[in-house]
This record gives structure tokens, C-alpha cells and sequence, in this order.
């Protein structure tokens, strides 16, 4: 069984119910191997969590920009809530080696991980305000997100990305790109998004969302970074 007191030594969160942190490790694959398993899979926690998270950043972002548009500060806070972003957060933090996932998901190190690392950075996030309360839920947010803001923001990530690799693409290559979706997975209640960017026949650039228009905004991202389009 997975040993959970070092995700809480490491991130110095000590749970009263310990159910709740397992609970926010375990991927409902899991529970269908596992019917047993007292805890239940994490999908309301994520639920809780994502908006913590919006709320936590929203407010953070209001304060530390007081002469930024509401547009500016929306576009900030999608660039660093997506689900790209969060999953890099909860790789650095570890998260990936306390997951609770069944054989068949276990093996699969692909995209599918990167939105089951997102996902279950919100459910800690809610499992951590459920059970210690909103003030240190929102001391583990800063301690973890806060500090990529700067980058967004000097690189000028947060611009609407599709309008900005359109205009390049179409001033550098003469074209305008076109998206497709690469792949769909999951429920109707939880999709998540795979779509690839392309310049005439060449694949530019991949990206992932809850929402077709979420990984095309990823995608044309992905294009600018590896086209080095960054002013």
C-alpha cells in the first residue's frame, strides 16, 4: 500500500482524515478493481478543488495586478490554471508516484497521465481545504502556482494564443493554420481533448483542454513556443 506520510512531510500538510488524502490519490479506475476500498474515487474532490483553485488565483491576480483589465486577468488565469501547467506542478510535486490507478491506466505514461496528474492536484487542493481549511489550502496554491506568473506574464503567454500564431503564421509561412482533434477521451461529463495544430501538412504543434476550444488554445501555444514566435 502506498505510503501517503511522505507526500505529507513533503508538502508539510498533515491530514486529520487520512481517507481524504488517499481519496484524493485514487483515480476511479482504481475503485473498479478495488470496489472495496473505503475511500471512493476522487472525482468530487477535483469538483471542490478546481474551484478552489479559481477562486485562490482570482483573488491573487486581482491584488498583485490592480491596473489590468478584467480581459487581462481572465487570460492570466487560464494560462495558469490549464491543465498543461497544473500537471508540470503536480509532476514536480511527486504526485505521480502516490496515484492510485488500476494495472491498465498505470501503464499508460501518455496524455492520458498529464490530465490525471491535473486532476488530481484539484482534488488535493479540495481534499486540503476540506480538511485543514481555506487558508492553508490557499498557502499550498502560492507555494506551488504563484510563482509561474511572472513567466506568463513577461512572455506574454496569456494573449489569445490562436489569434497570435494566426497573424505570425500567416506574416512567416503564408498560411493560416488549421486544428483537428487528435483524440477524445473520457465521459460526456468529463471530456478532455487532444487537438493537433497544422501548418498545410506539418503537425506545428499539440494541445490538451476539458474543451475542443481549451486544447486549441494549448496547441496554438505549443506552436508559438516551438516556432520561437515569442517576442
Amino acid at each position: 500500500m502506498i505510503d501517503f506520510s511522505k507526500f505529507e512531510k513533503q508538502t508539510k500538510i498533515v491530514f486529520k482524515e487520512k481517507l481524504l488524502l488517499e481519496q484524493a490519490f485514487t483515480h476511479r479506475s482504481y475503485i473498479n478493481e478495488n470496489p472495496k476500498l473505503g475511500s471512493g474515487h476522487n472525482e468530487r474532490l477535483e469538483f471542490l478543488g478546481d474551484a478552489v483553485l479559481e477562486l485562490v488565483i482570482t483573488d491573487y491576480l486581482y491584488n498583485k495586478y490592480p491596473d489590468r483589465t478584467e480581459g487581462d486577468l481572465t487570460s492570466f488565469r487560464a494560462a495558469l490554471v490549464n491543465a498543461v501547467t497544473i500537471a508540470e506542478v503536480a509532476s514536480t510535486l511527486g504526485m505521480n508516484e502516490f496515484l492510485l490507478l488500476s494495472k491498465g491506466e498505470a501503464k499508460d505514461m501518455g496524455k492520458a497521465r498529464q490530465y490525471i496528474l491535473a486532476n488530481t492536484y484539484e482534488a488535493f487542493l479540495g481534499a486540503v481545504y476540506l480538511d485543514q481549511g481555506y487558508k492553508i489550502a490557499e498557502k499550498f496554491v502560492a507555494s506551488t502556482l504563484f510563482g509561474k506568473i511572472d513567466e506568463i506574464v513577461k512572455n506574454k503567454l496569456w494573449r489569445d494564443a490562436k489569434s497570435f500564431v494566426q497573424e505570425k503564421a500567416q506574416e512567416y509561412l503564408s498560411i493560416t493554420p488549421a486544428y483537428k482533434v487528435i483524440s477524445e477521451t473520457g465521459p460526456d461529463h468529463d471530456k478532455h481533448f487532444t487537438v493537433g495544430i497544422y501548418f498545410g501538412g506539418e503537425l506545428a504543434g499539440e494541445g490538451k483542454g476539458k474543451s475542443k476550444q481549451e486544447a486549441e488554445q494549448s496547441a496554438a501555444a505549443s506552436a508559438i513556443k516551438k516556432k520561437n514566435w515569442l517576442e
